[in-house]
C-alpha cells in the first residue's frame, strides 16, 4: 500500500487519499467475508496516519450551501429530468455521504428503514437510515427509470459513479460539495430546532473518539432520528417544518 502511495501522496493528494480510500473499502470487504484476517492494511487511523504525512488541505472544512439556501436548490433538482438529480436529493434528505448512496442496493431497504452497511460506512459500522415520504418517493422513481436493477440509483443496471453528483453541483456552479450538505444539516439542527447535538451526530453516522462517552451511546436513537429526518426533509421540501425555533433579536 505504502509502494503505490507515496510516490503520489504529496503532489497528487486528492488522487492519493481517494485511491487509499477504496484500498480500504476493498481490504474491509474481503475481512468481512472471512477471505483475509489480518488488520486493514490501508486504515488511516492509529496506521497510515504514522507513516505518511499529513494531507495538504485536510483540515479544510467541504464548501457548503447554507441551509437557508436549500428548498430553492432542491427545486432546483426536482426540475431536473435525470437520475443523479434524483441521488443528490436522496443524499441531501439523509445526511449521507456519497459512497453510502452511490453503492446502495434495493435489498438493503425494508419498509422505510434503509440499513447501510459496515463495508459502506466511514466508522465500519452498519448503519441505519429511517426514510421520510420524499425519499421513498425518489426510489420509486428511480426504480421506474431501471426496474430491473438491483441499485437504488443507476442506469442500465449499472450505478452511478463517485463523480455523477458532483458533475450535478459543478453544473449549477455553486462551487459547493456534496459532503457539504452534510454540514447544512449539522448547522439547521443546531441553529434551527430543539434537537441535541448528540442526535444530529447519530443522524450523520460519527464515530465517537471518546471510548468512555461512547459506552454510554450505544442506542440508535431511531424514533427521535426518524422525527428529526422527517423534519429536515419538511423544511428541504418547503422552507419550513415543525419544532422550529424563531430566534428573537434583540
Amino acid at each position: 500500500v505504502l509502494l503505490l502511495l507515496k510516490p503520489i501522496w504529496l503532489n497528487k493528494t486528492v488522487t492519493a487519499s481517494r485511491l487509499r480510500g477504496r484500498l480500504e473499502s476493498i481490504f474491509s470487504a474481503s475481512i468481512t467475508l472471512g477471505l483475509r484476517t489480518a488488520m486493514n492494511p490501508a486504515r488511516w487511523r492509529d496506521h497510515l496516519e504514522n507513516l505518511l504525512p499529513t494531507p495538504k488541505g485536510s483540515d479544510k472544512h467541504h464548501s457548503a450551501l447554507p441551509y437557508s439556501d436549500l428548498p430553492n436548490f432542491i427545486a432546483k433538482l426536482k426540475d431536473m429530468d435525470c437520475v443523479s438529480a434524483l441521488a443528490l436529493e436522496f443524499v441531501i434528505l439523509n445526511a449521507s455521504r456519497t459512497g453510502e448512496v452511490i453503492g446502495a442496493k434495493r435489498h438493503e431497504l425494508v419498509n422505510d428503514l434503509w440499513t447501510v452497511p459496515s463495508s459502506r460506512m466511514k466508522g465500519g459500522r452498519n448503519h441505519q437510515v429511517p426514510l421520510g415520504k420524499r425519499s421513498l418517493e425518489l426510489l420509486e422513481i428511480s426504480e421506474s427509470l431501471d426496474p430491473l436493477s438491483e441499485y437504488f440509483f443507476s442506469k442500465n443496471g449499472k450505478p452511478l459513479s463517485n463523480m455523477a453528483m458532483l458533475m450535478m453541483v459543478r453544473r449549477l456552479s455553486l462551487g459547493i460539495t456534496v459532503h457539504g450538505f452534510r454540514s447544512a444539516f449539522r448547522d439547521w439542527v443546531s441553529e434551527k430546532t430543539t434537537h441535541s447535538p448528540e442526535l444530529a451526530e447519530k443522524a450523520l453516522a460519527h464515530t465517537i473518539e471518546n471510548k468512555v462517552e461512547a459506552a454510554y451511546r450505544r442506542g440508535d436513537l431511531l424514533p427521535r432520528r426518524r422525527e428529526l429526518m422527517n423534519l429536515w426533509e419538511d423544511f428541504c421540501s418547503t422552507g419550513t417544518a415543525d419544532n422550529i425555533i424563531q430566534l428573537k433579536v434583540a
